[in-house]
């Protein structure tokens, strides 16, 4: 059993969202079949991906429906967390829920939790800009906010990551 990660998949399978990142040039062209394939190739049912963040273009967890059903049928067991372009993310009860009317059972979500995966214990929180001041910040984002809420956050996993430890023993964060 391996583990993975791989992050900014940017899914775009519904044609409504049409935000394929095919757009961005050509090294782009087929990137979802060449992720596929890649995945295909290297991931067993038994090891996990985690994905942290930026997953699907969709704004909704409904428009993400197809997304959903393309990482699930991929081999492997997915842990995923919010990026700053996951729009669909809603509450773990809803995305939950939303999971399993889909029957999307490899996907879990890392938000304020922590797994125990082989040797490692999987803890974290959204990323977001280590600098106020670097000018790729969106306009109108309360950056003290975002970064006292994903601390908190970080806090939280990290605190869960231990507990973890306890139970499981020492492993890697």
């Amino acid at each position: 059993m391996a583990v993975y990660v791989i992050s900014d998949l940017h899914l775009s399978t519904n044609q409504k969202t049409n935000k394929s990142m095919e757009v961005f040039g050509a090294r782009w062209k087929s990137y979802m079949d060449r992720i596929e394939q890649n995945w295909r190739r290297l991931v067993e049912p038994t090891d996990t991906v985690i994905v942290p963040g930026d997953i699907s273009w969709a704004m909704t967890l409904e428009e993400a429906t197809e997304d959903f059903a393309y990482l699930d049928s991929l081999p492997g067991n997915k842990i995923i967390s919010k990026g700053n372009h996951d729009y669909w993310w809603a509450t773990q009860a809803k995305a939950y829920a939303f999971f399993e009317k889909n029957d999307y059972h490899s996907i879990r979500l890392l938000h304020n939790n922590a797994f125990a995966v082989e040797d490692f214990l999987i803890c974290g929180s959204r990323g977001w800009f280590n600098d106020e001041n670097g000018g790729n910040i969106p306009q109108n984002t309360d950056y003290h906010k975002i970064v006292s809420r994903e601390a908190i956050r970080l806090r939280i996993s990290l605190t869960e990551a231990m507990k973890l430890e306890q139970e499981n023993g020492v492993k890697e964060k």
